[in-house]
């Protein structure tokens, strides 16, 4: 199959039904490098010609994707689909989606540098927070204006005035950027939820990996959305009667919401608030009280058995960390970072004042952390653009930081996969005051590198 080329973008056009019967002959890894020889750097397969598709049928073309990605660090994906095959995509994929996908090949161009510093004014929207943020960082990156609305009432607002816009972007997605295994809340929360019988299927669905890191990375407060569980048996009880015991070692709260005891013992119950655990019967009774939600996720110091040296491995990433970081940071204030300082030693931040930090994980191949202190100033410029405005609402800023950082950790992620180092990332857990993070990095030795982006001092702390 040939690809048309245009803009630096190789696009193929199967046609017909892509149900994993026919897909195997439509394309080959040939026929991508032969689109790459000519110059391409982005490879889409169109789904405008295609009438019906599978998961079978696209696997064939994701397994390519995986593959030419990897090994020239290129885009990758799907263009020219309508709601319901956007629709279906992420329903066969949910969070394996690796490539990205743009709703029309103008919306694709966007994004090649075929296409760079052709500036276009682009409304955009997206449901998820952090595709959001990745979608708006990558148009500034390429010379593009993003305007950024914060909920879909917004969108459609906008997006009648037609004329005031070149493009209007809406159900596209850029794969690698980051991690959706759960969803972090104001006030530094983790929920997750759980429906229907719990059972001893728990131990194997619940991601405990994901869980002891964000421990590590410094989240204090997990809600258990169990508005949608019918009962749970003693298989179920005994792994959240553990899980509250390993969270205690970190002074860590577990709480359930929604929760009904119409058809599991009330002793169960009983079993889990002496394990540790709180009930609550709505979600904004946590949410909508400050107090108490401050309360439940304050930092306290991490368990003094995950204080482990850093290995060569890790330290050998270094520069992919460093890179990650700095080209975000770099690209959102318009600033060039300076390096000042390389230290292994525990943290050390000489002026605490008008500063916030974040700190994200990650696991799997490699493990660890990485802790970026801001001064309020760099972090306030560095969110303007995804908050839209300037603003000194620090909780907004907070809010929109942690956006950011995990913007980092999904390219730390992506770099780290191009050597063939596999890795998950937590979400980012955010710290209004120092303080805060200093407790959950006591004791942990790392390598500090000092940055300055114009003679703003910044600091990054690799650890584990």
């Amino acid at each position: 199959m040939r690809a048309v080329i245009k803009n630096g973008i190789g696009v193929f056009h199967p046609q017909g039904f892509l149900d994993g019967n026919s897909s195997n002959a439509l394309l080959s890894i040939d026929d991508i490098n032969a689109t790459l020889n000519a110059n391409a750097d982005m490879i889409l397969v169109s789904l405008k010609k295609v009438i019906f598709f599978n998961r079978n049928g696209l696997d064939t073309f994701v397994k390519m994707f995986n593959k030419v990605r990897s090994a020239n660090h290129i885009i990758v994906g799907f263009c020219d689909y309508d709601t319901k095959k956007y629709e279906a995509i992420h329903k066969f994929y949910k969070n394996e989606l690796t490539f990205s996908l743009f709703k029309t090949q103008d919306i694709a161009n966007l994004f090649s540098s075929g296409y760079k510093n052709q500036a276009k004014n682009v409304l955009l929207y997206s449901d998820d927070k952090s595709q959001r943020a990745a979608i708006a960082i990558e148009l500034h990156d390429n010379g593009h204006n993003p305007i950024v609305t914060q909920s879909y009432e917004e969108f459609k607002e906008k997006a009648k005035n037609e004329s005031a816009y070149d493009v209007i972007l809406e159900e596209s997605y850029l794969g690698q950027m980051g991690q959706q295994v759960a969803t972090r809340v104001t006030g530094n929360a983790i929920i997750y939820t759980l429906s229907s019988f719990l059972d001893a299927e728990i131990g194997n669905t619940f991601n405990i990996a994901y869980h002891n890191n964000s421990l590590n990375v410094g989240f204090r407060l997990f809600i258990f959305d169990a508005y949608k569980v019918v009962s749970m048996n003693v298989h179920a009880l005994n792994f959240f009667s553990k899980l509250a015991s390993a969270a205690a070692e970190y002074n860590a709260t577990i709480c359930f919401v929604g929760m009904t005891f119409e058809k599991t013992p009330t002793a169960f119950k009983e079993t889990l608030e002496d394990a540790g655990i709180m009930f609550y019967e709505q979600m904004n009774d946590i949410l909508e009280n400050k107090e108490l939600l401050s309360e439940l996720g304050a930092s306290s110091a991490a368990s003094t058995k995950n204080k482990r040296p850093l290995n060569k491995v890790i330290v050998s990433e270094l520069p992919n960390f460093i890179e990650a970081t700095v080209a975000t940071i770099e690209m959102m204030t318009n600033a060039e970072a300076t390096k000042e300082a390389v230290n292994i030693e525990t943290i050390h931040i000489d002026t605490p004042d008008n500063k916030i930090a974040s700190s994200i994980g990650f696991y799997g191949d490699i493990d660890g952390m990485v802790m970026l202190v801001f001064p309020l100033d760099i972090a306030k410029k560095s969110c303007e653009l995804l908050i839209g405005e300037e603003t000194d609402d620090v909780e907004l800023i907070l809010d929109t930081l942690a956006e950011l950082v995990n913007i980092v950790g999904g390219k730390i992620k992506t770099l780290l996969s191009d050597e063939n180092i596999h890795v998950d990332i937590t979400l980012p857990r955010t710290y209004k005051e120092i303080d805060g993070l200093m407790e959950v990095a006591k004791g942990k030795k790392g390598v500090q590198v000092d940055l300055s982006f114009d003679n703003d001092k910044f600091l990054f702390f690799l650890t584990r």
